[in-house]
């Protein structure tokens, strides 16, 4: 595991603090890493997945002996240097007999192993492969569209897994507002069987519709591949807590509960009313009242004890 550092200044604190989680996420970095032994599949793979992403990635030349992903003791070096580059996003390019033209794909939450999902390439066309129209080429820092096609998406459990790394690995900076001109590509994935996902790369042309929409056509600029899903680890369910706070924007009220029958609902506080001890005033009707009955009384019974006499 990765030492603790505890820092001694507050410049120190400060610059912890940039590198700290954060409910509210921006873009993600990606730390690109080649194994002990790769083939030239997986190599062209890496290059392209970095010219993808080369605005927000870090890309190791060397190779490293020490990364064993699924094993234990095998991801210190994934957590160190993930710490090192500041970078939640991994991918990492190995090439065995065993398993040839492996890609590992994975995330991590304050520096420390998320998820993990293991995926063999098949099948695999590089974007130099590609001839189209250079200006349709998408443009540094756009925002994708993404498709997903299948019900394997929905029913299994690692094409699930797999779309959301796919998503957090290629969906950008987060953003608020977006303008259609700044969205040029697109990413088709297609769930060809419960373990096999076609995934390519398309520009979007845009054409005149004869409406205030426009038409969209799909250039094919690559890369393409099949993602053959073969191990795969799901994060931790006390992590994936931590992990998965949002930020509450909503401003609390005190005293104020929502129903989903009766609504809005509110308590009121009331101190308790001593009224043995309220000063009563003499303005009060009541009391008039209660004088002039006993003035009457006093009259009558004095009137009749004259008459007795």
């Amino acid at each position: 595991m990765v030492a603790i550092r505890v820092p001694r200044s507050q410049r120190a604190k400060r610059e912890l603090l940039k590198h700290a989680p954060r409910l509210v996420e921006t873009g993600k970095k990606t730390l690109i890493l080649h194994g002990t032994k790769t083939s030239a599949v997986v190599n062209s793979v890496l290059a392209d997945i970095f010219h993808l992403k080369r605005d927000n990635a870090v890309k190791f030349s060397k190779k490293n002996d020490n990364i064993r992903p699924f094993e234990s003791g095998g991801e210190t070096s994934l957590e160190f240097f993930s710490l090192k580059t500041d970078c939640s996003l991994l991918v990492y390019g190995s090439h065995s007999k065993k398993r040839p033209n492996n890609l590992v794909l994975g995330r991590t939450y304050d520096h420390h192993i998320y998820d993990l999902i293991e995926v063999g390439i098949e099948n695999y066309k590089s974007i130099e492969s590609y001839v189209y129209d250079k200006k349709l080429a998408p443009k540094l820092g756009s925002k994708p569209f993404f498709a997903f096609i299948g019900d394997h998406f929905e029913s299994v459990e690692e094409l699930k897994h797999l779309r959301e790394v796919l998503l957090d690995l290629f969906k950008g900076e987060v953003v608020e507002n977006l303008n259609l001109a700044g969205v040029d590509r697109i990413f088709v994935c297609t769930a060809i069987s419960p373990t096999t996902v076609y995934m390519m790369h398309c520009a979007l042309r845009l054409k005149r519709s004869g409406t205030s929409i426009p038409r969209i056509e799909l250039v094919e600029v690559g890369p393409s591949m099949d993602l053959v899903v073969r191990r795969h680890r799901l994060p931790v369910e006390s992590l994936k807590k931590e992990a998965m706070k949002t930020a509450d924007h909503t401003k609390k009220m005190k005293n104020v509960s929502k129903d989903p029958v009766q609504g809005k609902l509110g308590k009121v506080y009331i101190p308790d009313q001593q009224i043995a001890k309220m000063a009563l005033s003499n303005d009060v009707k009541g009391l008039k009242r209660e004088r002039r009955e006993a003035k009457k009384n006093k009259e009558h019974s004095k009137k009749q004890k004259i008459d007795a006499e």
